[in-house]
């Protein structure tokens, strides 16, 4: 027994020794909450959960690892901010300046991202979603596809959409795009805008010279219009999933 907790004891031990511990700077946090002002602060593993910091200026500041969840960050300056591994899930970030602020591994689910500015910021590695207001300007085509195809994972087609029509808005030539929202839409209980984008997908793939995308675009065509003619209720079901089920080979191939 004694040897158990020798073990134990000295597994512990180590592992306090080795794990690093992110600790708040209590003189940049109280400077920070009294005046909303803390330029290049040391902010790093901050709790700051529901905080109102509407307008505050936190240029440079490191906030790393901080808990923003649910703060009020609406119009504050948060440019060239650090903001690496801080959680920001339903963060109202409405009007926020955050030119040149990194966000590696940022949690910003749920977060509302309009009007915030967010030029010379790389959104790779941040967690999106649920979140709203993303401009146009902040990703590829392929992000917002790969975006919307994750929120239509999680039965968000109406998010889905909207990240659909940004890659479009970008390049109105995605045939991806196009098939993904036809998918979503159908999804919706949009029938007829459904088929109406997979017919301009199919259209493109074929212009492309894409046989895959093209027979994929063909078959959910096809599915669809099989599908209206069951009148069975738990057959239509059924077959939904199959013919849904058919498509998802590629676009999953287009994900990963």
């Amino acid at each position: 027994m004694k040897n158990k907790i020798s073990v134990s004891f000295l597994a512990l031990l180590i592992a306090t020794i080795t794990t690093p511990v992110v600790a708040e700077n209590l003189s940049d946090l109280r400077k920070l909450l009294s005046t909303k002002e803390c330029f290049n602060c040391d902010l790093s593993g901050s709790g700051l959960v529901m905080a109102n910091l509407s307008g505050a200026k936190l240029g440079g500041a490191n906030l790393t690892q901080a808990n923003l969840s649910r703060a009020n960050l609406s119009g504050a300056d948060l440019s060239g901010a650090d903001l690496s591994g801080a959680s920001l899930y339903g963060a109202n970030l409405t009007g926020a300046n955050l030119i040149g602020a990194k966000i590696n591994g940022s949690d910003l689910r749920g977060a509302y991202l309009h009007n915030a500015i967010f030029v010379g910021v790389s959104f790779d590695t941040a967690y999106l979603q649920g979140a709203t207001g993303i401009p146009n300007y902040v990703g590829t085509p392929e992000q917002f596809v790969r975006w919307g195809m994750i929120e239509a994972t999680k039965g968000n087609y109406t998010r889905a959409v909207e990240h659909y029509n940004k890659a479009l808005t970008i390049n109105p030539q995605f045939s991806f795009a196009f098939l993904n929202r036809g998918i979503a839409r159908y999804r919706l209980g949009d029938e007829n805008g459904a088929v109406e984008d997979t017919e301009m997908a199919a259209k493109i793939f074929e212009s492309q010279d894409n046989t895959l995308g093209f027979q994929t675009s063909q078959q959910f065509l096809e599915g669809m219009e099989m599908i209206k003619n069951i009148q069975n209720k738990p057959e239509k079901e059924s077959g939904v999933e199959r013919v849904l089920g058919s498509v998802g080979s590629l676009l999953l191939q287009f994900l990963f």
